[in-house]
């Protein structure tokens, strides 16, 4: 009797498009991606911090090009896509937040987070999606959500209403994609020391709530996120679809 094989977690010979990929989890996300096998585009806006994130990897033999772009540019958005494209797949990462009490809310930080948050987004994978159906090889999409598409957070009203859409949008898009072998999650961490996170984790007693949430103690760093991104993105998650991985060191547990 034939022995079962553990499916593969390398990507090579697939081509992988991320959003946001100057910093944070997005530049982590491109990294674990290269180190995993996959010819990476990372696309952002910040020259110079794409520049030096391609050199690295490719100073250490693996595949990477810098691709500036402002995913809230609709047509910037397709006609990049449709240029560097097909991809296998989409870390959709870029995203941000502002953090502001409810009834203080302006009305720019909402067009903010919804035109980023929710509109980028489901432009990217709309764009990314299309090649992916016309070059009919199928393909892996992670969304960026967060815990705050599971649950509210103070002055995160916004944010929190974002990234539930984000879920939303994961589930419908798995639907819809599943019957052209097009697989979609969502990656929904908790709080992860970056750029984003830096003002509000360096309030001692604010990091220490945070601390006190996750049973195992401690705020996460982008190589706890990597993981998963390349699971996901993996023939070893080959029947996972519309689902939310959520990585949060335990935070929803109680």
């Amino acid at each position: 009797m034939s022995q079962p094989q553990t499916p593969s977690f390398r990507l090579d010979g697939r081509r992988a498009l991320v959003t946001g990929a100057s910093k944070g989890i997005g530049r982590a996300g491109a990294v674990a991606l290269a180190a995993a096998g996959a010819e990476v585009v990372m696309a952002a806006r910040s020259a110079a911090e794409l520049a030096e994130t391609g050199a690295a990897l490719r100073a250490a033999g693996h595949a990477a090009t810098a691709l500036l772009l402002d995913v809230t540019d609709r047509e910037a958005v397709r006609a990049a896509v449709a240029a560097q494209g097909p991809f296998d797949i989409l870390l959709n990462n870029a995203g941000t937040n502002i953090r502001e009490p409810f009834l203080e809310l302006r009305d720019e930080s909402m067009d903010r987070l919804l035109d980023l948050n929710i509109r980028a987004m489901f432009t990217v994978a709309k764009a990314v999606a299309e090649g992916m159906a016309k070059a009919g090889r199928g393909g892996a999409i992670i969304n960026l959500s967060s815990v705050n598409g599971h649950v509210a957070g103070a002055n995160r009203s916004v944010y929190t209403a974002t990234k539930h859409a984000v879920e939303g949008m994961t589930k419908a898009m798995a639907f819809e994609l599943g019957p052209i072998g097009i697989r979609v999650n969502a990656v929904a961490p908790g709080f992860v020391e970056t750029p984003l996170t830096a003002g509000v984790l360096s309030d001692a007693a604010f990091r220490a709530r945070v601390e006190r949430a996750m049973p195992l103690g401690r705020v996460m760093s982008v190589e706890d996120i990597m993981g998963a991104i390349v699971f996901l993105a993996s023939p070893a998650a080959a029947m996972i679809t519309g689902a939310s991985l959520v990585i949060d060191g335990g935070h929803l547990t109680h």
